[in-house]
């Protein structure tokens, strides 16, 4: 059981708030002074080993593609596309707010780049119409935890390499899943607003003139879209190379069609790709040497033995995962525990004969939600710094939208058809 003892010590050095990618490297070598008579080296070369997989360059392209997204204009645009749609209603602003964060969530790819752009983009401009500025952060956070399930989310990426499953199954089962939680969180809105009395925020609904110029505005976007989930779907090209024509596409965007891009944008994006997919391939690289440890430990097989041996009923199991995972992400980094947990729990899964496709949505939409929950929610402090609320103003005006995300979350969980409808 040296595999429990290494994952106490890791979870000790998060305690520390060690960062995430030290810690795990210090429990795997931990683990080969004192448990394990492997050559030393071996540690080494399990650590670059996993950056070897050619699949990771799907990610600096997504990365890049969501980083560039803010020098094209899309954002506004599709802001307009949004606020045609609800602004109409009440609470029109926050509406937006939540179907802007769904629509950039099939290019943007990141939940803290969608969190940070919306903060500065939505929150003023709700606090200047009327809305509490702690809801107003609320809903900007809640609505960026929809971005790593609709496609092309690096989660969505990262799942699919380390659980051996298609990355275009992956991306197709997460559209569902987003809308639902889209769907749920608007309703949501729309009952607080109409409570506290929040206006729509336009009078009128719009003309067709006015309906025509916004879409046609808007139609390079769906040109990113329909290239990155249909290129992927009907198997035109692989994940990598969708990100790449992706960029390709925004790059056309931003310098000649909306020609609101400048060479010193890209520059700047490459900068700060480069910084994103450094501290993303640090973390996959210490964990996947800490995955392959408890592969040859054997910790997978002796969590099943202990599993079954509390149920044999699927749906128990599946509840107990979802409080395990919601636990874990409190705590730990999304990414990381997707890389080291997968692996220990796939044998289970298999066991209880539940789709790895199904699955895999479970695991991201439960770390998706913990981004948003206290002491780690990435997401939560992201967007309380930014918009300057305190953390208690801010749980307590996102009090009703966990709900409704964990609420969203059991339904994901417990009906497989939600993720798996047009997954072949």
């Amino acid at each position: 059981m040296s595999w429990s003892v290494i994952i106490i010590f890791m979870l000790g050095l998060f305690a520390l708030n060690m960062r995430l990618y030290v810690a795990i490297i210090c429990t795997v070598l931990a683990y080969f002074v004192f448990f394990s008579p492997l050559p030393h080296a071996i540690a080494v070369q399990r650590l670059i080993g996993a950056s070897q997989n050619m699949s990771l360059l799907a990610i600096p392209f997504f990365i890049l593609l969501g980083t560039l997204m803010d020098y094209t204009g899309v954002a506004a645009r599709l802001m307009k596309v949004a606020d045609l749609l609800v602004g109409k209603l009440t609470g029109g602003m926050a509406l937006t707010n939540v179907l802007l964060s769904t629509l950039l969530g099939g290019v943007s790819a990141s939940n803290l780049a969608d969190s940070a752009m919306l903060t500065r983009m939505m929150v003023p401009e709700m606090e200047r119409k009327g809305y509490n500025r702690a809801f107003a952060a609320a809903v900007t956070a809640s609505g960026a935890l929809i971005t790593p399930i609709i496609p092309p989310g690096i989660a969505l990426i990262i799942y699919g390499l380390v659980a051996d499953v298609s990355i275009g199954s992956m991306f197709v089962a997460g559209i569902i899943p987003g809308l639902l939680m889209a769907g749920m969180l608007m309703t949501t809105i729309y009952v607080v607003a109409r409570r506290r009395g929040y206006r729509p925020s336009r009078d009128h609904w719009p003309t067709r003139i006015e309906t025509r110029k916004t879409l046609i505005g808007a139609w390079p976007v769906v040109v990113l879209i329909v290239s990155i989930v249909g290129g992927i779907r009907f198997n035109i090209f692989t994940p990598t190379e969708a990100g790449a024509v992706a960029v390709a596409i925004v790059l056309i965007i931003g310098f000649i069609i909306y020609r609101q891009m400048r060479v010193e944008h890209v520059a700047v994006a490459l900068s700060e790709t480069f910084k994103s997919t450094a501290a993303v391939m640090l973390v996959v690289m210490a964990s996947s040497a800490l995955a392959w440890i408890l592969s040859l430990e054997q910790a997978a097989q002796q969590l099943v033995v202990h599993i079954t041996a509390l149920t044999e009923n699927k749906y128990i199991f599946l509840l107990i995962l979802n409080v395990l995972l919601l636990g874990l992400g409190m705590l730990v980094e999304g990414n990381a525990i997707l890389i080291v947990m997968v692996p220990l729990i796939m044998p289970t899964v298999a066991h209880f004969g539940i789709d790895p496709v199904h699955f895999g949505i479970i695991v991201i939409v439960n770390l998706a939600v913990g981004c948003l929950t206290p002491p780690v929610g990435t997401v939560m402090l992201l967007v309380s710094n930014l918009s300057k609320v305190s953390i208690a103003e801010f749980l307590r005006e996102g009090a009703p939208f966990y709900a409704v995300l964990v609420t969203a979350l059991l339904m994901i969980t417990f009906i497989p058809e939600l993720s798996l409808l047009f997954v072949n």
